[in-house]
C-alpha cells in the first residue's frame, strides 16, 4: 500500500472544512480514525503515519502455510472494547477461540517444566490443594502462601510495587516460582518497580474489601489484569479451574491481528491515510500547525497523537515543555521474539499447553515460550509445531545488543533444553521490539494524572497509546476511541455538520 499524493491543505478554492489529523497508524491510531469517520464523515480526516506501513507493531505474516504474528497473538473478551470494535468492523464471525484442549501454562522449576496449578491465575489462588500438590513451591513456600488469609490489609495509601505487594501477603517464594514469571508475561516488567495501581488495581480494592486475596477468591471474586481502577462490587467470578492465564477468555481474528488492521483501514475515507510521512514538528494549538519531515506545511483544527511517548515528547517539545517531559520520562523497555518452525517428531518433550513462562530466578536467558500451533487453528501446517521464543525486557535488556544470529542461537539452545529440539528447525525468524513496552513504575498513576490536566489544557488534542492507562490491544482500542471523543467534543459545534 503505498502513500496517497494528496496535500493535508485543501485548496484555497474548495469549501472550509473542519481538519483534523491523527499522527501515528497503530491500533490506537487506526481506532481513534474509525471512531471519528464513523460518527462525524464531514470532517476532513487524515492520518499520518511514519514507516510504509499500518498497524504499528501489529503484523501477520503467512508463509507456505505459517502464520506468524509479529507481536501480540490474541486479546481477552473480557475488556470489551476489542471485540465491540469487531462487531462494528464485521468481524464479529471470524473471531476464534482458543483451542480448549491445550488451555495450560507451564512455569519452569530447577530447569524442569511444571504446570501452573488449576486454579491459580496471577493473584488470586481459587483452590489451594492444587497449589498444595505442585512441586513448584517447598512446603515452607506452600504454607506461607496458605497464610495470606491470615496476612492484615496494609493501611497505606500510597502506591506500592508488584514486588512489595506480592511478597507482603504470600511470601518470597511464590514471588520468586509463581506470580513474577506469570506477570512478566504480561508486562515484561521489574516488578520492584511496577507501580500496583497502575496495572493490578483491583487486587488493592479486594485486599481492602476483604482482607485477603484467597478469601475474595474463594467467595467468587476475581479481579482482572489491567490498568482501570474496578469499581467495588465489581468484580468477576473466578473460573477455578483455570491455569495461569484465563485462556478461554482470548480469542484472534481468524486470519491473524493483521485481519483487524486491515479492516480498520478499510473503513477510513479514501485518501486519508498518508503513510511514510513523518511529522518532524507540531506548534501552536488550536489550530495546530504541523511540519512534515518533507518540509510541507499544514494547518488542522483537532489533533490526535497515536505515537509511543518517547515520540509524542519530542513532537509536543515546542507546545508543552512540560507535557514533552512527562511523557518523556515514562521508562520503555524492549523484547525480542525468535520464530521457529519444526516438526512435531523434533520435540523430543512436548508439552501439552500454550507456553512456558520463565521465572527470573531461573536465570535462564529468555522470558517465554509460546507454542502458537496450538493456541489457534491454521498457524502452521500439519504435523508442524510453531513456536515464539521471546527475550529481553526490562530484567535482561543487554540480550537486545545481540545479533540475529546469536539470539536464534539462544533460542533454539533453550529449545534443546526445556523442550528436547531435536536437527536443525525449518525456519527461523527474529523480529525486535526495542524500546516498545511502556514501563508502569511506582508513581504512574499520578504521572498520568498530571500528563491529563496538561492535555485537558490544550483544547481539541488528545493522547493516545499504550503508555499511559493500559497495555493489551483492548485498551489501546480504548484509548483511541477516547481520544478520539474528546477531540470531536472540544470541537463542538464546528464538528457538527449544517443542515
Amino acid at each position: 500500500m503505498s502513500p496517497p499524493s494528496h496535500s493535508i491543505l485543501a485548496p484555497p478554492q474548495a469549501p472550509r472544512r473542519v481538519r483534523v489529523a491523527i499522527v501515528g497508524g497503530g491500533i490506537s491510531g487506526l481506532a481513534a480514525a474509525q471512531w471519528l469517520h464513523e460518527r462525524a464523515p464531514h470532517l476532513d480526516l487524515t492520518l499520518l503515519e511514519a514507516s510504509g506501513r499500518l498497524g504499528g507493531i501489529l503484523q501477520t505474516t503467512a508463509r507456505d502455510g505459517w502464520l506468524i504474528e509479529h507481536a501480540a497473538d490474541m486479546f481477552t473478551t473480557r475488556d470489551p472494547w476489542a471485540v465491540d470494535l469487531c462487531g462494528r468492523l464485521g468481524l464479529a464471525h471470524e473471531l476464534i477461540g482458543t483451542n480448549p484442549a491445550y488451555r495450560q501454562a507451564y512455569v519452569i522449576r530447577r530447569g524442569r517444566l511444571r504446570p501452573v496449578p488449576a486454579g491459580f491465575t496471577l493473584l488470586a489462588p481459587a483452590r489451594i490443594w492444587p497449589i498444595l500438590a505442585s512441586p513448584i513451591l517447598s512446603p515452607w513456600g506452600k504454607l506461607r502462601l496458605a497464610a495470606e488469609c491470615f496476612i492484615p490489609p496494609r493501611r497505606a495509601s500510597d502506591d506500592e510495587s508488584l514486588q512489595s505487594f506480592v511478597v507482603r501477603r504470600f511470601g518470597r517464594e511464590a514471588f520468586d516460582r509463581l506470580i513474577q514469571p506469570l506477570i512478566g508475561g504480561i508486562y515484561t516488567a521489574d516488578p520492584a518497580q511496577l507501580s500496583m495501581q497502575a496495572t493490578l488495581p483491583q487486587f488493592l480494592d479486594l485486599e481492602r474489601r476483604h482482607g485477603s486475596l484467597i478469601r475474595a477468591a474463594w467467595q467468587g471474586e476475581v479481579a482482572r489484569p489491567g490498568a482501570v481502577p474496578a469499581e467495588p462490587g465489581h468484580a468477576k467470578p473466578i473460573d477455578a479451574s483455570a491455569s495461569g492465564a484465563r485462556y478461554g477468555l482470548f480469542v484472534a481474528p481468524r486470519q491473524g491481528m493483521q485481519q483487524l488492521v486491515d479492516a480498520l483501514a478499510a473503513k477510513l475515507p479514501p485518501n486519508s491515510v498518508r503513510l511514510s510521512t513523518p511529522v518532524q514538528r507540531i506548534r501552536g494549538g488550536p489550530p495546530w500547525n504541523l511540519t512534515l519531515a518533507s518540509g510541507e506545511q499544514a494547518v488542522v483544527d483537532g489533533l490526535i497523537i497515536a505515537t509511543p511517548a518517547p515520540v509524542a515528547a519530542q513532537l509536543l517539545h515546542d507546545v508543552d515543555r512540560e507535557l514533552a517531559a512527562l511523557l518523556g520520562s515514562i521508562a520503555h523497555a524492549g523484547c525480542a521474539v525468535v520464530v521457529v518452525g519444526v516438526d512435531r517428531q523434533q520435540l523430543q518433550r512436548p508439552i501439552h499447553g500454550f507456553g512456558i513462562v520463565v521465572p527470573a530466578i531461573e536465570r535462564r536467558r529468555i522470558l517465554a515460550i509460546s507454542v502458537s500451533s496450538l493456541k489457534f487453528p491454521g498457524r502452521a501446517p500439519e504435523g508442524k509445531a510453531l513456536l515464539r521464543v521471546f527475550l529481553g525486557g526490562a530484567l535482561q535488556p543487554e540480550l537486545l545488543a545481540q545479533s540475529d544470529s546469536a539470539l536464534e542461537q539462544i533460542a533454539l539452545e533453550e529449545l534443546h533444553e526445556l523442550l528436547g529440539l531435536t536437527g536443525q528447525p525449518l525456519f527461523t525468524q527474529v523480529l525486535r521490539w526495542e524500546g516498545k513496552m511502556p514501563q508502569y513504575h511506582v508513581g504512574h498513576c499520578q504521572k498520568v494524572q498530571t500528563i491529563q490536566q496538561r492535555v485537558a489544557q490544550l483544547g481539541a488534542f488528545a493522547l493516545a497509546g499504550n503508555a499511559l492507562e493500559g497495555v493489551g490491544i483492548p485498551f489501546c482500542i480504548r484509548s483511541g476511541q477516547a481520544a478520539a471523543q474528546r477531540v470531536w467534543e472540544a470541537l463542538g459545534a464546528a464538528a457538527t455538520p449544517r443542515p
